[in-house]
């Protein structure tokens, strides 16, 4: 599986769906064309709609986005939509994992289980199908063999009972060829994903991880960030380096909407040349924008607030799923 900043042939997503998810469906929509603009300006962007919304949709989008008509339960194509994989040569193929609405927790989710299968085959793309419940915001490489994700998501029982932690992590080494799986202790105190990875810890480059931190000790959200963080530097990636670490703060002083609402800044997007990032319309805004583009001082920082998004308990990661460059194997 390639780092998600290696060249992309485009990005999807997925129009919103779920109506009684959001506080203002029209504000969420306008939150979604905006990311799906930003993007667009990088990389060619297809956006999942279903029948009955595509005049809608394209009415926010304009006629710089590509629309793919299916039908969909929801809005989360990092979740639902295939993890692409490369051999090294220009050959694509596309990871099919099962999908259960993040353990149960949205119903119906039949047609967003079809969903990495429906995009693999309108691209022609070998699908790799695998028996294990597994979301895309559960998983982070690097493009050399390692793999991130947490024991709170892939190790629970509402996704994947019955297996163990060495059969997953088999598996994750079997259809996404990587060859060490480091386990994050995750976030207990996330409801809606279990702990997703990608609003956790994501990877800069190879041997560097970018993670959430708070320099307040009273923090309630602390010790959630130093058990990550200690995993982090107790461990070495699949090419025997200790990881370098750089920290995000997350944005605590946002204004709420809604108990699932997502606060994370490292949940962001590379795009070809640039880096798609959720903004809060806070003072840590600035702060966060600085030190992402220190980090990454040859792409351009483009920083969306999300409001409306992150009250449905996810970020610019979560909405948007990378295909890398290359044609079916």
């Amino acid at each position: 599986m390639p780092a998600e900043w290696e060249e992309h042939e485009r990005c999807w997503m997925a129009w919103p769906s779920r109506a009684g998810l959001w506080s203002s469906f029209t504000d969420t929509c306008r939150n979604y064309a905006d990311v799906a603009l930003a993007i667009a300006a990088f990389e060619p962007v297809t956006m999942l709609v279903s029948p009955g919304l595509v005049q809608s949709a394209r009415d926010y989008l304009g006629a710089d986005i590509d629309i793919f008509e299916t039908p969909i339960d929801d809005s989360w194509t990092r979740d639902s939509g295939p993890c692409f994989v490369s051999d090294g040569k220009g050959g694509l193929a596309g990871v099919d994992f099962r999908f259960n609405a993040w353990g149960g927790k949205y119903d119906p989710y039949d047609q967003d289980a079809l969903m990495a299968r429906r995009i693999l085959e309108w691209v022609d793309v070998t699908r790799i199908a695998s028996p294990l419940v597994a979301e895309g915001g559960g998983l982070c490489v690097d493009g050399e063999g390692t793999l991130l994700t947490t024991e709170t998501c892939f190790l629970n029982v509402n996704r994947n009972p019955g297996w163990s932690r060495e059969e997953i992590a088999e598996e994750l080494q079997r259809v996404l060829g990587v060859r060490k799986v480091i386990w994050l202790p995750g976030d207990p105190e996330d409801e809606e994903t279990d702990g997703h990875v990608d609003g956790i810890t994501t990877f800069a480059e190879p041997g560097v991880a970018l993670t959430a931190w708070s320099d307040d000790p009273a923090d309630p959200r602390r010790p959630i960030f130093e058990s990550n963080r200690l995993a982090l530097e107790s461990q070495t990636d699949s090419a025997g380096r200790s990881f370098t670490l750089a920290t995000l703060p997350e944005a605590r002083e946002a204004e709420a909407r809604g108990e699932r609402f997502c606060r994370s800044y490292v949940n962001f997007y590379f795009a070809n040349g640039a880096i798609i990032a959720p903004a809060y319309g806070i003072d840590r805004d600035a702060e966060v924008r600085e030190r992402l583009q220190s980090l990454f001082p040859d792409r351009e920082i483009i920083m969306l607030r999300i409001d409306y998004i992150a009250e449905g308990g996810g970020g610019i990661h979560c909405i948007t799923q990378q295909q890398p460059r290359g044609t079916s194997l």
